[in-house]
């Protein structure tokens, strides 16, 4: 999954980002709105962290004008505001969900899973494929009822794919689900990641197009 962090608190962003990135996904950080109009312009985000009080304006009118364009990427606002009219104006504005700060970072982590399963069409946590039990919330794995463990960034990368079933991911794409903007990439370090996931949950969980990108395997 791909984050945008718009925060303009340097303290917070910092614990965020490290959040993010110990759960293996990639977080890219702005601390102003027109920064966050140039990163959406140029990448395709999973998921959207949005503060409202902002140097250059207010992030309502960011949704606002995000939703009216026909963006529909999933939003929580991270906010001091904390009355039940300025929930209201949020949700009503095309928020997906709204966080008072200060908030516990594992909560945070719960809100994004959430929101991420909603969107994907499947907001029961435990999905079943095949001979592996796949709890979302606990980020949690069992292969023929045995647990398997993942490194953070191997989960992040079958996350991917289980959000997306039957979906051809390219490289890039991957790539972009599992590292910030401006991080050094291995040239194969998907390859190597889908390679230790094949290992531990079989073969065929994950299928190859040569030439095009990798799916989700059959059950």
């Amino acid at each position: 999954m791909r984050i945008l962090l718009i925060e303009d608190d340097t303290v917070l962003g910092a614990a965020v980002r490290d959040q993010v990135a110990d759960a293996g996904q990639s977080l890219d950080w702005v601390t102003r709105l027109d920064a966050a109009g140039d990163a959406m312009a140029g990448a395709a985000y999973d998921l959207v962290l949005l503060d409202l009080m902002l140097p250059d304006g207010r992030g309502i009118g960011f949704l606002k004008a995000l939703r009216a364009r026909g963006d529909v990427t999933p939003v929580i606002i991270l906010t001091a505001l904390d009355q039940v009219s300025d929930r209201i104006e949020g949700l009503n504005a095309g928020a997906d969900d709204y966080l008072v700060k200060p908030f516990d970072l594992d909560e945070l982590s719960a809100r994004i899973g959430s929101v991420a399963r909603r969107y994907a069409g499947n907001p029961n946590p435990i999905i079943v494929h095949g001979p592996l039990e796949i709890d979302l919330a606990s980020r949690s794995i069992r292969r023929d009822g045995r647990p398997v463990q993942l490194t953070a960034r191997e989960w992040a990368l079958f996350e991917a794919f289980l959000t997306r079933p039957g979906q051809l991911l390219s490289r890039a794409q991957l790539e972009d689900k599992l590292y910030a903007f401006g991080a050094e990439i291995e040239s194969n370090a998907i390859e190597v990641h889908v390679s230790r996931l094949r290992k531990k949950l079989g073969a065929g969980v994950i299928e190859t197009e040569r030439g095009l990108g990798y799916r989700l395997g059959r059950p």
